[in-house]
């Protein structure tokens, strides 16, 4: 079971992403060596849409969630992490 995390964009501090995301950067490269973050990225209009991110489970999920510097410093204005049972296929 997979875990997929959603931001949506508090808009009052979308101008200070530029300034936010190194420290954002540097936490997901650090997490990122355990091997619990499958994807993430943002949509094609990340102040309209937002962004998302696949955990290898909710724990992982919900672990990222609480340090990430766009949580703590205010860029993200609501969140959420839904469990994923997907189908997986591999090429024959």
């Amino acid at each position: 079971m997979y875990a997929v995390s959603f931001y949506e964009v508090n808009e009052e501090n979308f101008s200070r992403v530029r300034e936010v995301y190194p420290r954002h950067r540097a936490y997901l490269d650090e997490f990122a060596l355990g091997g619990e973050v499958v994807m993430i990225g943002t949509f094609a209009d990340p102040a309209k849409d937002g962004s998302m991110a696949i955990f290898r489970s909710r724990a992982a999920a919900e672990r990222f969630r609480a340090d990430d510097p766009f949580v703590l410093e205010g860029l993200v204005g609501a969140s959420r992490i839904l469990d994923w049972d997907p189908l997986e296929f591999r090429a024959v």
